[in-house]
């Protein structure tokens, strides 16, 4: 015990509120293993021993909680399985873990060592049944797997990313969902000698390989090496935090002009889980800013992990007297009452055009204004007609010409 204290008084303040980003999820098992066979895995309940506070938060994230063991949780399930539906053909009791919980949730099953997806998913936001298949066509990988769902393993295509140090030999994991060590790497060096210098803090990164951190889950792509072992992945492969990922990623590829499954036609998402794919285009991440700076991954009181509310998170860098801009009031930029959902700054600069599941989208990460004109040019839907759905393109576009503060050369034609 008194060891214990010693360790967790060499931390500093700074190192105490940023170094750890998870929980251990239930029946997760530490393993020793690790990308240079030295500094070694040790899950999170390790981590948070030291780290109560941060522990404490980010064990209720949505990250900490993406894959739910039922037999341990069975309110996990969010599911109806009291009304008998044609998609559903398996029983709760089949059930391994749950995948998701915010939009959607999947169910996966065990059969042998690996895990599988049930062609069923419940939609959270509209609390009905929808088809789960992969269709050809869309996902890169779809070719190289058989058209049978329950041949489709989720050890290459999806456990990657929902499990902390998943090997690809074994097929175990130190833990299930996103732990500490998935943004911070190994920690057996620090667990024994806590330092700055023996654990990746993203924040004391460049901001490339801070945003890499969080890119290596949240953006579609496949491994430059591919297939491994005969085996294709949908995830980095060998990816560390502190490596650079496009030296084990690159990102899904977009023509301009073209619709694709991932894209719309000017290279905003079309798709869930490209949050990435956006950002590494924006502005934002050119001047080299973190997702750090809008997202807390330990743990919020606020929608998504941010820091401060939508406005007020936007706001401290872009008020009217910064040189971000924009100028004038709020009121005066938006053209909308400053309480109205007009007024908030996501709503033109971050809408919801990245299909998830059945009519529910996120939101697009580029923070570039899609005009409407836009919208008639190449069907990208525009912040304008999403809100006002009984107007036109047209109607907005006229709009938009009498704001004496904004350019119609750019929004309008």
């Amino acid at each position: 015990m008194q060891h214990s204290l010693r360790r967790c008084a060499k931390l500093g303040l700074t190192t105490l509120l940023t170094l750890i980003v998870a929980r251990l999820p239930v029946a997760a098992q530490p393993q020793t293993s690790s990308a240079d066979g030295g500094n070694t895995f040790v899950g999170s309940e390790t981590c948070g021993s030291c780290h109560r506070a941060i522990y404490g938060r980010w064990k209720n994230t949505l990250m900490a909680n993406i894959l739910q063991d039922v037999k341990e949780r069975p309110e996990a399930i969010k599911g109806d399985f009291t009304t008998p539906h044609e998609l559903v053909t398996f029983d709760k009791e089949d059930i391994a873990f749950t995948y998701g919980s915010k939009w959607k949730q999947r169910y996966f099953t065990k059969i042998g060592s690996d895990y599988y997806v049930f062609p069923v998913q419940w939609d959270v936001t509209n609390r009905e049944w929808r088809n789960y298949y992969v269709r050809e066509g869309t996902d890169w990988w779809v070719e190289h797997y058989p058209a049978d769902q329950m041949q489709r393993p989720t050890g290459p295509l999806c456990d990657g990313c929902h499990s902390t140090n998943y090997n690809i030999e074994t097929k175990e994991v130190t833990e299930w969902n996103v732990g500490c060590e998935k943004c911070h790497g190994a920690g057996s060096e620090h667990a024994a000698d806590p330092t700055i210098g023996n654990i990746t803090n993203p924040a004391r990164l460049d901001y490339v390989r801070s945003a890499d951190v969080c890119i290596q889950c949240h953006s579609q792509g496949q491994p430059l090496t591919n297939p491994i072992g005969g085996t294709y992945y949908d995830w980095p492969v060998g990816y560390e935090p502190g490596d650079r990922l496009s030296d084990f990623w690159m990102l899904e590829e977009h023509h301009l002009g073209e619709e694709s499954f991932t894209h719309w036609p000017e290279g905003s998402a079309h798709k869930n889980r490209m949050q990435g794919n956006d950002y590494v285009s924006s502005v934002m991440y050119t001047r080299g800013v973190q997702c750090s700076a809008c997202h807390d991954v330990h743990g919020t009181a606020h929608g998504a992990e941010l820091t401060k509310p939508d406005n007020a998170l936007c706001l401290q860098c872009h008020g009217p007297r910064s040189p971000n801009g924009p100028g004038g009031t709020l009121e005066e930029h938006t053209h909308h009452p400053p309480e109205s959902e007009g007024s908030q700054c996501v709503a033109c600069h971050m809408p919801k055009i990245a299909k998830t599941i059945g009519d529910v989208m996120v939101r697009s990460h580029t923070f570039k204004f899609i005009p409407p004109a836009m919208t008639e040019q190449y069907g990208i839907p525009s912040p304008c007609t999403s809100c006002h759905a009984d107007q036109s393109s047209e109607w907005a576009k006229e709009e938009l010409k009498g704001w004496p503060s904004v350019s119609p050369w750019r929004v309008a034609q």
